[in-house]
């Protein structure tokens, strides 16, 4: 652990003095050619950090917040577009987080918006922690039941995480943020799931560098009525290939293509859910208490099916739970132990 805590504070100062770097070129190269040129082999850099460390949670981490956003964001600054062009330039200072985490500034319109208790957290942790002691006796629990437990435990996971760092970059800058979820549970379509409610700050990425693009061409060489539906596969796919990544900094097995197919999957149901309203025309609507449960019951079942199974394949549940111990016994004992010191109720 001590090993790749080292390496943490390496490949996160090689990240920082990357931007540090990526902010100058573009006060010298404001757009064009050598602007791209400029920034292109940092994107290629992040692609690669993560493969730097063996800790499932150090490699998710990097993978998800550098390797895919903020390569995403960057590719966007290299055509001055995105979160992080701005007219006159973000500081050094809030350029940074800006392009590290998965965050976005809040717009005036949204200023008066109400913030969740801190009761809230509280209760989603209270909640993890007793997953987690579920997964001590999952050898006596119906395997579908641990899979349902994982689908809440990776939400709770990403909001606690999310939370956190907006939470810490709002204090240090003094910003207002927006929200990374929505209450996904609440959803009552797909395009309400992957589009107003489940990890905004992806949908927010992926708009401008995928859809947005492939909806311009689609509408240029078909009918502009259905230029989202090549717009929407494209998107899901890039969003496949992007969790393909992370599944293999985290377990370095060889892709099985199931996350794509996940992906794949939803994109081409989300496509036919536009087509259906489209021809219906709002002369047919379920009732959202249906609609509800068709949704999270679909979205739930296509997890099961291809979402989690390269996840368990590369022993991340066992790998995480290590780790986790491993960090709260260094924590006790005031010092660092490795993963294998410590017993997993996994085990």
């Amino acid at each position: 652990m001590e090993g790749e805590i080292n390496k943490l504070i390496l490949v996160w100062s090689i990240i920082v003095s990357s931007l540090c770097y990526t902010h100058k070129v573009a006060q010298i190269f404001p757009t064009g050619t050598p602007r791209i040129i400029s920034i292109s082999p940092i994107i290629i850099l992040f692609l690669l950090l993560p493969l730097n460390f063996t800790s499932i949670h150090f490699a998710g981490i990097t993978s998800f917040f550098i390797s895919w956003l903020s390569t995403f964001k960057l590719l966007l600054f290299t055509f001055n577009q995105g979160p992080l062009s701005s007219h006159p330039p973000i500081p050094l200072s809030l350029f940074i987080p800006l392009a590290c985490f998965p965050i976005k500034l809040q717009q005036p319109s949204h200023t008066n918006k109400p913030h969740k208790s801190p009761l809230n957290h509280v209760i989603r942790i209270t909640i993890l922690a007793l997953l987690i002691r579920v997964y001590a006796y999952k050898a006596h629990i119906h395997p579908h039941i641990i899979l349902l437990c994982y689908s809440l435990h990776m939400y709770l996971m990403l909001e606690i995480i999310l939370s956190l760092f907006s939470t810490v970059v709002k204090a240090l800058l003094r910003v207002d943020l927006e929200p990374q979820f929505n209450e996904p549970y609440l959803a009552t379509s797909l395009q309400d799931f992957w589009g107003r409610r489940w990890n905004l700050m992806v949908s927010n990425i992926l708009h401008p560098t995928v859809y947005r693009p492939m909806r311009s061409v689609s509408a240029r060489i078909g009918p502009r009525k259905w230029a989202s539906i090549p717009a929407v596969l494209a998107t899901f796919m890039v969003s496949g290939v992007m969790h393909e990544l992370i599944v293999y900094n985290i377990g370095r097995l060889r892709p099985s293509g199931e996350m794509i197919g996940f992906f794949v999957l939803h994109g081409a149901s989300l496509s036919l859910e536009i087509v259906v309203k489209k021809v219906c025309e709002g002369r047919f609507r379920l009732p959202r208490i249906v609609s509800g449960v068709l949704t999270l019951g679909y979205v739930i079942y296509t997890s099961f099916w291809l979402f989690f199974p390269p996840f368990l394949r590369a022993k991340s549940d066992l790998k995480s739970c290590r780790e986790s111990l491993a960090f709260v016994e260094s924590v006790k004992n005031h010092r660092l132990v490795g993963p294998t010191e410590v017993s997993c109720p996994f085990l």
